[in-house]
């Protein structure tokens, strides 16, 4: 078995946290600005992994690498993530969760098209889902005549940017220890959200009380619950199968939006999402050795 029952439980755990957190996302921008909400979900994040490191190095004795190359990690990768996460709750404020999910998920196809780009090109099949993608997206976004509402344009951009933290992380995990670098890249995305905040948006005691469940669920269990998650799915397991599960996000973002917000999508949305699922079904399903021959042998 490529994905033994325990850890495919585990990543389903992590999907259906990050999917529900659009939820929470949108509920407590009812309350405070994106940057706000933002800054202190990624602190509570941060925070809650401080334990699990020093567990780890404490009782389990887990080499932590070089410190200087963990910091650098945790910079740059807070960089994309926070550039990426302001994109996503900006557009929540005008895009329905489930659309949000399905749009964000697009760095499944786009992080193997930017390899392509890198020098690293693939087979006939990531056109095949890119093409899907691109229909879907449109069946998804665009109303009536040819054009894309501002929320679907920032969760466009949003998922670019966060293929690009995906190919950051994978950049720096061969001599990084991983939860450090978790907590150091929320740190760095609440200090960047706060500076935008403080002269953007009004931060009030009272404002925070009222978004603190949301604000807790997105930092302690988006954050760090389903990022630990993650890790320990995926620690043994096939990367093609775990990371098929964890793109399951964007299905319980669907759900989750219909059932908690009683957001419902027409046929033509449904039809995208459709399509757009397929795409990410089709180029995440493992290749066979000709495929792979192939892509390796591609101009």
């Amino acid at each position: 078995m490529k994905l033994p029952v325990r850890n495919a439980l585990i990543l389903f755990l992590a999907a259906s946290i990050w999917g529900t957190a659009f939820v929470a996302q949108r509920l407590g921008m009812d309350y405070v600005g994106p940057f706000t909400f933002n800054a202190a979900r990624y602190l509570a994040g941060g925070l809650v992994l401080v334990p699990v490191i020093l567990f780890r190095r404490q009782v389990l004795h887990v080499r932590a690498f070089r410190p200087s190359r963990n910091l650098q990690a945790g910079i740059f990768c807070g960089l994309f993530l926070f550039a990426a996460s302001s994109l996503q709750q900006a557009a929540l404020l005008t895009t329905d969760v489930g659309k949000a999910g399905f749009l964000t998920a697009m760095y499944i196809i786009l992080v193997p098209v930017f390899h392509f780009f890198m020098g690293r090109p693939s087979g006939i099949r990531l056109w095949i889902s890119v093409a899907i993608a691109a229909a879907g997206l449109y069946f998804l976004s665009v109303q009536g005549g040819f054009y894309l509402e501002r929320g679907d344009l920032l969760l466009i951009l949003c998922a670019g940017v966060f293929s690009l933290h995906i190919l950051c992380v994978d950049h720096f995990s061969p001599d990084t220890d991983p939860v450090i670098i978790s907590s150091l890249q929320f740190f760095t995305a609440a200090a960047l959200s706060l500076a935008f905040a403080l002269p953007l948006e009004e931060i009030g005691l009272p404002a925070l009380a009222g978004a603190a469940w949301p604000i807790l669920y997105a930092g302690i269990f988006s954050c760090g619950v389903a990022y630990t998650c993650q890790i320990i799915g995926q620690k043994g397991a096939d990367p093609s199968y775990a990371s098929l599960i964890l793109s399951l996000e964007s299905v319980i973002s669907v759900l989750s939006g219909f059932l908690i917000l009683g957001q419902a999508l027409t046929a033509r949305e449904l039809l995208g999402c459709g399509l757009m699922f397929l795409a990410i079904l089709l180029v995440q399903l493992p290749e066979g050795k000709r495929e792979a021959e192939a892509g390796k042998t591609s101009p």
